[in-house]
């Protein structure tokens, strides 16, 4: 009895080694920051801070020094909800992303915090409307969102903040939900290019339109970018003739 008792004592210790020494992760906030412009296409900046415990430090490091490991690999890694792109065009996917692990900041002798960015670029987050000469409305589409779903639509998650930022000298026309962060005017107006919302915050009737009035230049480049969008291919075939045209020329006129 004695004997198995012993067994049973170790067996418990070692089990409790086991578990202690565990890898341990868990994210403590995300941060969603949508850079908006004046054409249809946002970028998009995701932090995410990642506590460490001491036994797992080891194990982070590894895994950051592997550069080849992939979103989905970090998900699995981590276990962290987070890891993922929070803003999506349900209809093409997102272009030139970039995930980047941070290094361990210690938490006194209490494991420690690394803050992992995501970066990329996603197409439709806004449609745009000509409403009058040089100027131009935006509107946030609300299918992108990629957040908390809930039984009434989704919501920002527990410690997790949305950040939009518009260009300078941008009017805002349409908030709702109203931001946590700034406050509007006196008259009732937003000023300022960020707005932020904290956790919690529920997302189904989301709305937010601004207007971008574009300067004489703009406007200049504007029409030129258009032409070269919708006629790039006749541009160069004329571009070819031409050269074709004078090689023909230069050959007649030297070698005839």
């Amino acid at each position: 009895m004695k004997g198995l008792g012993a067994l049973a004592v170790f067996s418990l210790l070692l089990l409790m080694s086991a578990v202690s020494t565990k890898a341990y992760f868990n994210t403590t906030a995300l941060s969603t920051t949508v850079f908006l412009t004046n054409s249809t296409t946002a970028h998009v900046v995701e932090g995410i801070e990642l506590y460490v415990s001491n036994s797992s430090l080891g194990t982070y490091t590894q895994d950051r020094q592997a550069f080849n490991l992939s979103l989905s690999n970090w998900q699995k890694a981590t276990g962290s909800p987070f890891l993922t792109e929070h803003i999506l065009n349900p209809y093409s996917s997102i272009s030139n992303f970039t995930f980047l692990p941070g290094p361990i900041v210690s938490a006194n002798n209490s494991g420690g915090y690394a803050s992992l960015t995501m970066s990329y670029y996603v197409s439709n987050v806004t449609s745009e409307a000509n409403i009058a000469p040089r100027q131009f409305e935006y509107s946030l589409n609300p299918d992108v969102f990629n957040f908390l779903h809930t039984a009434s639509g989704q919501a920002l998650p527990a410690n997790a903040r949305l950040t939009l930022i518009v260009p300078n000298g941008t009017r805002i026309v349409g908030v709702y939900p109203a931001p946590d962060f700034p406050l509007p005017s006196a008259a009732g107006n937003y000023t300022g290019t960020q707005f932020a919302w904290y956790s919690g915050e529920p997302l189904q009737n989301f709305q937010f339109s601004y207007i971008i009035t574009q300067t004489p230049q703009q406007e200049v480049m504007s029409f030129f970018s258009d032409i070269y969008d919708h006629y790039a291919a006749l541009l160069y075939l004329l571009l070819l003739l031409f050269l074709v045209a004078v090689a023909v020329y230069a050959y007649n006129r030297f070698f005839k």
